[in-house]
């Protein structure tokens, strides 16, 4: 039964694309998505990609009279990116920065290099506390050749983990992102089978943007179509999830994004598009949204974990063999340094000047350092690989022993979000 008139919540997430010195008029860029949040006057702005403090100051000083209550989440080399404005008070706030973030290796990819993570501030919004999380996971290169897959599956688990057990005793949970996961993907299914989020575009009754809701577009003048292969018109890959609980139901009315290019402006935001998403508050004494699901559920979250493992397992052995081209690069170069310290001091040296078997002995404590670096990366992602297989044997024992429970009694109630 509802208790009180239902209020409004306006959401908007962007991936800013902000990398200084790299990314295109970033400058420019900036003035423009400030110029956008002053006009529109969101509830909540959650922001991705904004690598430079310096950018978000510039937007906390454009922003202080209509957003006065900001969070800039501090992580690895360059920053998390992630940045929050809010119009309503943030009562606290907490960072978790994913333990699998790629490789520093792949410089032409980058994403060790910045710290990527979760961060959750909680907000008070008229009496009701709401969790508000913004996150951004690892980008996919290759459709057809995902080296990053069990990357990503690590950080989707842990996202969902981390959004599990911070939001008991919200009454809303909002989470918004570059998730770069298309809607079905098995990250994407894994977050949302197994805390209950709600897809706004999904849920929406009206939606007014880019068709399909795709948010990185062949349009969109920044766009390199070349990461839009095998999808022509775009991909959908940022998105805002909701979920209400025992107090407060909660609705999206509508969901917008931009469209590519600016009205009376030569360039687009970024290049992603942006979401907007209205969303209805309502107090209920009698809401169920905090998740309540039948022996089907149970059985399509086990299905996903089992899917989610396997990922997993296939990691693991891969960074395995990784590892063991680590060692075998190691004992390598201390064989060639050995056989190079014979030769400096044995009679065949003449045929080799010392600085000859100098800069060669060079060379092999470069090889040599690298590759004790590379095991000591490669073992460390082992383990956080193990760790997360272990915790979904788990969770996935957990289901079958509510499956079974489920099916002996013939009920059909469950929570939605297993607690462990």
């Amino acid at each position: 039964m509802a208790t009180e008139r239902p209020s409004k919540l306006r959401v908007f997430s962007l991936n800013c694309w902000g990398i200084r010195f790299f990314s295109q008029l970033c400058t420019e860029r900036y003035e423009m998505i400030g110029e956008l949040l002053g006009r529109e006057q969101h509830d909540i702005v959650l922001l991705q990609e904004v690598w430079s403090e310096r950018d978000f100051l510039f937007l906390k000083r454009k922003l202080s009279s209509s957003h006065p209550h900001t969070h800039y989440f501090k992580s690895g080399v360059i920053g998390s990116g992630l940045a929050m404005f809010s119009r309503h008070r943030i009562q606290d706030a907490l960072l978790y920065q994913y333990s699998l973030n790629g490789y520093p290796y792949m410089l032409r990819h980058g994403d060790w290099f910045g710290g990527k993570a979760v961060g959750l501030v909680i907000v008070d919004i008229s009496g009701l506390k709401a969790h508000v999380y913004v996150t951004h996971l690892h980008a996919e290169y290759s459709r057809a050749k995902d080296e990053y897959l069990p990357h990503r599956t690590v950080q989707s688990w842990e996202l969902l983990q981390f959004v599990r057990h911070t939001s008991c005793g919200a009454d809303l949970v909002v989470l918004g992102g570059d998730l770069n996961m298309h809607p079905q993907d098995l990250g994407n299914r894994l977050l949302r089978s197994h805390t209950g989020l709600r897809d706004c575009y999904t849920e929406t009754d009206t939606f007014d943007g880019c068709e399909d809701g795709h948010t990185l577009i062949a349009d969109n003048h920044f766009t390199n179509n070349h990461d839009l292969v095998p999808f022509e018109k775009g991909i959908r890959i940022d998105y805002i999830l909701m979920k209400g609980s025992q107090r407060v139901t909660v609705k999206c009315e509508s969901l917008s994004t931009t469209k590519g290019p600016v009205a009376d402006k030569p360039f687009p935001y970024s290049d992603h598009e942006a979401l907007t998403a209205e969303l209805s508050l309502l107090l209920s004494e009698d809401s169920r949204q905090h998740g309540s699901s039948g022996p089907l559920a149970v059985s399509e979250q086990m299905d996903v974990v089992t899917e989610a493992h396997a990922v997993v397992k296939e990691g693991l052995c891969q960074t395995e063999a990784l590892r063991d081209k680590a060692i075998r690069l190691v004992l390598g170069a201390l064989l060639l340094l050995l056989l190079l310290l014979a030769m400096a001091f044995l009679p065949c040296s003449c045929f080799c000047s010392y600085s000859t078997l100098g800069l060669l002995g060079a060379v092999c404590m470069s090889l040599l350092l690298s590759g004790a670096l590379l095991y000591l990366l490669f073992i460390t992602h082992i383990k956080v690989l193990k760790e997360t297989e272990d915790q979904m044997m788990l969770t996935s024992n957990e289901l079958q022993t509510k499956l079974t429970g489920c099916r002996l009694s013939g009920s059909s109630s469950f929570d939605g979000s297993p607690e462990l």
